[in-house]
């Protein structure tokens, strides 16, 4: 990532949905708009071993973080193909989504987080973490919601790209 602390960050929680896809879209538009960074964020929660069968688990919190690190640095890759002039950093943070993203956004200019993202929890309004990012969060908070039908991240680029 650009070394340049001084350009305005913002803050996007990425987790393959279609909807943080849409937000990873907006925050680099943003960041475009602000000539700004990006610092993508993924949160990796370990689960709790009596939950889960203990042989097919990396026991190492470290090696899951690297391994979420990794496969979040290669599908923003792939879903940034086209936007390749904004710096963007990817990093994956050990911990439950809304403290991670939090704690992330602390003197950042603005948090973007998808309408609803992979966890299990449903809402009609918005998605928990969503919630707890606009509650919590230490700056102000966008949620980017994808199109209903395919394209949500298409939708997102190219409402970003009308705005700029």
């Amino acid at each position: 990532m650009d070394d340049d602390t001084t350009a305005p960050l913002i803050v996007v929680g990425v987790d393959g949905s279609p909807d943080a896809d849409a937000a990873l879209h907006h925050a680099v538009a943003e960041a475009r708009r602000r000539r700004g960074r990006v610092l993508a964020v993924a949160a990796c929660d370990v689960p709790p071993l009596t939950a889960i069968d203990v042989e097919s688990l990396p026991l190492d919190p470290e090696a899951v973080r690297e391994s979420t690190e990794r496969r979040a640095r290669e599908h923003a890759r792939d879903v940034l193909a086209d936007d390749r002039d904004v710096p963007v950093e990817v990093v994956a943070r050990l911990g439950r989504p809304t403290p991670v993203l939090a704690a992330a956004a602390r003197g950042a200019d603005l948090l973007v987080v998808g309408h609803r993202g992979r966890g299990a929890f449903r809402s009609a309004l918005l998605g928990s973490v969503g919630l707890g990012c606009v509650l919590h969060a230490p700056c102000p908070v966008t949620v980017v919601r994808a199109a209903l039908t395919g394209g949500g991240a298409e939708r997102a680029r190219s409402t970003a790209a009308a705005g700029s």
